[in-house]
């Protein structure tokens, strides 16, 4: 089954992930296995993008003028090459759910208990927000 994806970060004007078409297995009975899924696809593609680095990798001008509109200008690089354990992520993003870190929606209707049966449909949107925490005082 296909569905729409945003990731979204507050404080930020662009969405981390542009609106996307995921494609979900028929076993995503619960918020819970579809954040644990999410969590494997996420480490997947972290796990590809370190093995097809390049060795040299360079900019063009178009491609520095391009990526300077965005506001960042980088080789896309992975400094940190270590692949995180996935059953500790998986951990991770639920503790993090539970603490209220981020929310996620499906088609605009808050999904917030991990284990209520979830019903996902042809083309539904999902959209995951993160929350930023201020740093500072609170003085």
């Amino acid at each position: 089954m296909n569905v729409w994806v945003t990731v979204k970060s507050l404080g930020k004007r662009k969405p981390a992930l542009a609106k996307q078409k995921t494609e979900l297995p028929e076993t995503t009975g619960t918020l819970r296995e579809l954040i644990e899924y999410m969590v494997h696809v996420q480490v997947n593609a972290l796990q590809d993008k370190i093995n097809s680095a390049a060795w040299l990798t360079y900019l063009m001008p178009e491609d520095i003028e391009l990526k300077g509109s965005s506001g960042k200008v980088g080789f896309g690089a992975v400094y940190n090459e270590e692949i995180p354990d996935l059953e500790h992520a998986v951990q991770t993003a639920m503790l993090a759910h539970e603490d209220g870190l981020y929310k996620v929606f499906l088609n605009d209707e808050e999904m917030s208990e991990l284990d209520a049966p979830l019903e996902l449909r042809e083309d539904d949107e999902l959209v995951f927000i993160r929350f930023t925490m201020l740093a500072g005082r609170l003085w």
